[in-house]
């Protein structure tokens, strides 16, 4: 079997076009989804060159059964922890829960995630995780506290795993897109999308496409002597 890839959150937007990316690459692409309905749509559309997973990152014991249902051969030498959700509200009017389940999945699932395949990436002494974090949490952004909190996390979990594994030729870096084409962009109106283009000095939403490529060239043979950054990828709104 060819190198194995899992990628979290794979059943659309940034999350399915690194699946695609990566099975066009020659690796055996593992899509991970919440839904039977999800993983189903990952496996169709991989043809073959991968499948789709049932996993909820934010379930502990979701994650042991998707992980413990891959066979010997299926354990993945690259990581893409891309699952992550929102729920935006002002601080003020911020419920606990609004604030825990977002923590819960963007922050202590990223941590499931990882601690799960990290023992099979020491065994062959070798492995590339890529968090995707996002560039408010450098830069902030209002009604997103919970979000941005979990973001400014992932950053730092990046560095510090990134020096506990650099030894074992196993790299972490984040990957922080901008606003990017998906599927929430398209529900905003079209003044909010003019308020996000006066934004960015590129003058357009990124696309998914964009953020693949740094991906791909993370995961790369050419990136192995970089490891615990993070790379911006928001056409000029925010450099670091």
């Amino acid at each position: 079997m060819s190198e194995v890839a899992l990628v979290t959150g794979a059943s659309r937007g940034i999350g399915a076009a690194i699946a695609h990316a990566f099975a066009e690459q020659g690796f055996f692409v593992i899509g991970t989804a919440t839904t039977a309905s999800g993983a189903e749509k990952i496996s169709a559309s991989l043809s073959g060159r991968g499948r789709g997973l049932i996993m909820d990152i934010g379930s502990p014991q979701s994650v042991v059964t998707a992980m413990e249902s891959l066979d010997s051969e299926e354990s993945p030498a690259i990581l893409v922890n891309n699952a992550g959700i929102t729920n935006d509200n002002l601080m003020l009017r911020m419920s606990e829960d609004e604030w825990t389940r977002v923590i819960d999945v963007n922050v202590n699932g990223l941590y499931r995630v990882t601690k799960a395949v990290l023992r099979g990436m020491l065994r062959k002494r070798w492995g590339r995780i890529v968090n995707v974090g996002s560039t408010v949490g450098r830069m902030g952004n209002p009604g997103q506290a919970n979000y941005v909190a979990s973001k400014a996390a992932v950053e730092g979990f990046s560095r510090s795993l990134a020096i506990e594994v650099a030894s074992r030729n196993i790299t972490v870096n984040t990957v922080a897109p901008g606003f990017i084409t998906t599927d929430m962009t398209d529900e905003l109106t079209e003044d909010q999308k003019s308020a996000m283009l006066e934004r960015i000095p590129a003058g357009r939403l990124g696309e998914p496409d964009d953020v693949v490529g740094v991906v791909c060239f993370l995961v790369s043979a050419q990136a192995s002597y970089i490891t615990g950054q993070t790379i911006q990828v928001n056409g000029g709104m925010f450099a670091a």
